[in-house]
């Protein structure tokens, strides 16, 4: 595959899988016509969902009332028209080789997982015989999935001469209308459902997901989740932007992930102010301080007050340093206080 047609493939993934544009419900709708005739099947009854969590109460719903109704899966049936034709270990390396930036893709799989099992649990508690849906909603087609499938095809065609039939060729052109007009997509043998793109997609500089005080992943139908950066937050936190977060609730938090994550938007300085720190140890200008809480790994910082300002800066430090100097030692790669003569 010449290096154009890598950079337009990348191109084109980057502005589609981490699109938020509505998708275009008609245009869906015939792409999905498209690839169930590639594959042989007939015109499913096709459902335009408003994100992952529509999509679940829909199959569920299913579930309960016409399971027959759905089919079987199709577990990627018009996946890899051509792989068959290649060695696996070459277009491996040939894709892995390529630069591939964050996407939301494997995180909604995590939060539509969480979603369904959390349907199943309250099915359960309120003794209802239902069928485990998670086998039937596993591996759904995501851009991702299908932008893989499409650029390794190109390259076994490309690279290695592959001649392909003219079945291989018109699931290679479905592949590319699913890829251009679907989000991600359910499908059945009699039912194909097909969510819509997210309508806001946040991440940092880093390409994690993160947002302040606004979701970092948002459908239309409300369907919405909070990160910083990178790090799932409840919505009692996520909708606070760091500046108004409560150093009190570190004193609650039992996930140790979020309570890195308070700490780090907070700030030590905040946190030495708001809580009652107990304090340990001082020397100089330096005090060890430490935040007791029965709940918690206890909470130690080390303290400095500006002599020319008053500004207070504060650092975290291993619970175990019981004075000011060793903590300052720490700090310092182990260098004793004595040995550094200038001091802010």
């Amino acid at each position: 595959m010449t290096a154009l047609c890598v950079l337009g493939l990348l191109a084109q993934k980057r502005l589609i899988t981490l699109s938020t544009r509505p998708i275009d419900a008609q245009k869906a709708t015939e792409a999905v016509k498209v690839a169930y005739a590639a594959i042989g099947l007939e015109q499913p009854e096709i459902i335009i969902c408003s994100s992952p969590r529509d999509v679940c109460l829909q199959i569920f719903n299913l579930f309960k009332h016409d399971r027959n109704r759905l089919g079987n899966n199709l577990d990627r049936e018009w996946m890899s028209p051509v792989g068959e034709f290649a060695s696996p270990g070459l277009w491996q390396y040939e894709f892995d080789r390529m630069t591939i930036e964050l996407e939301a893709d494997s995180t909604l799989s995590s939060l539509m997982n969480e979603l369904v099992e959390s349907y199943v649990r309250s099915e359960q508690t309120e003794r209802n015989v239902f069928p485990n849906p998670l086998s039937s909603l596993k591996s759904p087609e995501t851009p991702t999935t299908l932008f893989k499938e499409i650029y390794l095809n190109q390259w076994y065609i490309s690279s290695l001469g592959v001649n392909i039939s003219q079945k291989a060729q018109e699931i290679l052109r479905s592949q590319k209308l699913l890829f251009e007009h679907c989000g991600w997509i359910f499908a059945f043998e009699k039912i194909c459902a097909v969510c819509d793109r997210p309508r806001y997609l946040r991440f940092d500089s880093q390409n994690r997901l993160h947002a302040e005080g606004e979701p970092a992943i948002e459908f239309a139908d409300g369907w919405n989740f909070y990160y910083y950066h990178g790090v799932r937050l409840p919505e009692n936190y996520g909708k606070f932007h760091p500046n108004q977060w409560q150093s009190q609730w570190l004193l609650t938090e039992e996930n140790a992930e979020v309570r890195r994550v308070l700490i780090e938007g907070i700030g030590y300085d905040r946190i030495c102010q708001e809580l009652s720190a107990k304090k340990i140890d001082s020397w100089q200008e330096y005090a060890l301080l430490q935040i007791d809480n029965a709940d918690i790994e206890p909470i130690c910082l080390l303290k400095m007050t500006c002599p020319s300002t008053g500004f207070i800066h504060a650092l975290r430090v291993p619970p175990n340093l019981a004075s000011a100097r060793e903590a300052i030692g720490w700090v310092n790669w182990d260098i004793d206080p004595e040995e550094f003569s200038v001091q802010t």
